[in-house]
């Protein structure tokens, strides 16, 4: 079967996200003074093949924490579709 899949990876809420500052402050020099605490994070999209969506749910898992995250500063969580 064939998944799609939809990763969002994110700084752990415990760290200080400099790009998140950068643009929060931006956002209220251009008038947009109702928007606080931006994070900034990944977003990845993705096809795989897999026999069923638990294998492919083990499969992402896996490649989160081995390639796509460094659980040191980020968490992840992520969405599963048939195509």
């Amino acid at each position: 079967m064939k998944f799609i899949v939809e990763i969002n990876i994110m700084p752990l809420k415990v760290l200080l996200d400099p790009q998140g500052k950068a643009v929060t402050s931006s956002m209220k020099k251009l008038g947009f003074h109702e928007v606080e605490n931006v994070r900034i994070g990944k977003h990845i999209t993705l096809e795989m093949e897999s026999s069923s969506e638990d294998q492919a749910r083990k499969r992402v898992d896996e490649a989160c924490k081995r390639i796509l995250t460094n659980p040191v500063i980020e968490g992840y969580e992520f969405l599963i579709h048939k195509s």
